[in-house]
């Protein structure tokens, strides 16, 4: 089986590298790794779908907004992704322009959130490709 992410040491936050074998297989990776600091991927069902949108300068800010969307969707409606499907990236004008159908289901008793993933840092990031795309991020719990 092929890594997906790996979570790595560090001080006070939570530091992982996701892994593709495209920049969107792994900001899939990098977004599953964020989910699963919060909760059991495993258990989440795929009932409700969230269509994102998000444009960025540069593939940084692009990974960051992205990220960013998993907590703005538990804050704002108690959603609790499962996978991100049809992930895309592309280029309009100087923008890079994510868009992904989000699956997941709302938060009930039925399920357990275990963390709390407060923001998405800047601190430490970056984006690489070599034979395959690495992600390495760093979020503040």
């Amino acid at each position: 089986m092929v890594e997906k992410y790996r979570f790595l040491r560090h001080t006070a936050d939570a530091k992982f590298q996701a892994f593709g074998t495209t920049l969107e297989e792994a900001f899939i990776n990098a977004a599953l790794a964020t989910a699963s600091l919060m909760w059991d991927l495993e258990k989440i069902e795929k009932k409700i779908e969230h269509r994102v949108e998000v444009k960025g300068k540069d593939l940084k800010q692009l990974l960051m907004g992205f990220l960013e969307e998993i907590i703005y969707l538990l804050d704002s409606k108690m959603f609790l992704l499962s996978s991100p499907e049809n992930l895309r990236i592309g280029k309009k004008g100087s923008l890079y322009v994510l868009k992904a159908l989000l699956k997941g289901d709302k938060y009930s008793e039925k399920y357990e959130i275990h963390g709390d993933v407060k923001a998405i840092t800047y601190n430490e990031m970056e984006i690489e490709q070599n034979a395959r795309f690495m992600v390495q991020v760093v979020v503040d719990v």
